[in-house]
């Protein structure tokens, strides 16, 4: 998934093409993705006014891409999109597994775990824990409570799903309906709908400013994508 504007990061293109130490920063999540054995196709979902410069880029370099697919006008358009071309192909009981470029990091050490809950329950996904204090603040800002953190984890990528229950999901969903989901995990628990989770230690980066970025860049070699 990569086909927003970037609005709130500031640069002249979207932040997954802006280029980090000589490449775009799409493809460091490409690359792990093409390599990895346990994943046998990749769906490009991205601004239709970028499908040509990622097609041009990838060219034959990156075996396991299937399409480049334009995004919609909402982000749930987009995963609908990218769902519909996967219905080529792809099983009912296939896992798919859906990725953001603003996470422009793999835990690769936990797919076998998520795609194996995904077997059991139906779905899964990458998570971090929380290991501060948490509170609830009242209308004047004030801390009113305190939550139990063991309650508590953050959604990463990627959300893996059995690929015949999130599509029938999306696939069936109005307009309306479409336009108010905010990620496909939360769409899949509004339906009842069990997902398990998986805990990484890996620190969790979601880049959506230019100080993310800056994080980003400074543990690209040591710590996400160690030579």
């Amino acid at each position: 998934m990569m086909g927003g504007v970037g609005s709130r990061f500031g640069a002249d293109c979207p932040k997954q093409f802006v280029e980090i130490k000589g490449k775009p920063l799409f493809s460091y999540i490409l690359e792990k993705l093409n390599n990895n054995t346990l994943v046998s196709g990749v769906v490009i979902i991205c601004h239709e006014s970028w499908v040509k410069f990622v097609q041009n880029y990838c060219g034959s370099k990156f075996w396991k891409l299937i399409s480049v697919v334009s995004g919609g006008d909402s982000r749930s358009e987009s995963v609908l999109n990218g769902l519909r071309e996967l219905r080529k192909i792809a099983k009912d009981d296939d896992v798919v597994l859906i990725h953001d470029v603003t996470h422009p990091h793999l835990d690769e050490t936990k797919l076998p775990e998520l795609i194996k809950k995904v077997h059991e329950t139906g779905a899964s996904t990458l998570c971090s824990c929380i290991y501060d204090t948490c509170y609830i603040k009242d209308e004047d800002n004030n801390i009113s409570n305190v939550i139990d953190r063991k309650t508590l984890a953050v959604g990463a990528s990627p959300e893996c799903f059995r690929f015949g229950l999130i599509y029938s999901i999306y696939n069936e969903a109005t307009e309306e309906e479409l336009k108010k989901m905010t990620s496909a995990g939360a769409t899949f628990l509004s339906k009842g709908l069990k997902m398990a989770t998986v805990e990484s230690r890996l620190l969790n980066l979601k880049i959506t400013y230019q100080e993310d970025m800056d994080l980003f860049k400074a543990l690209i070699d040591d710590y996400y994508y160690k030579k």
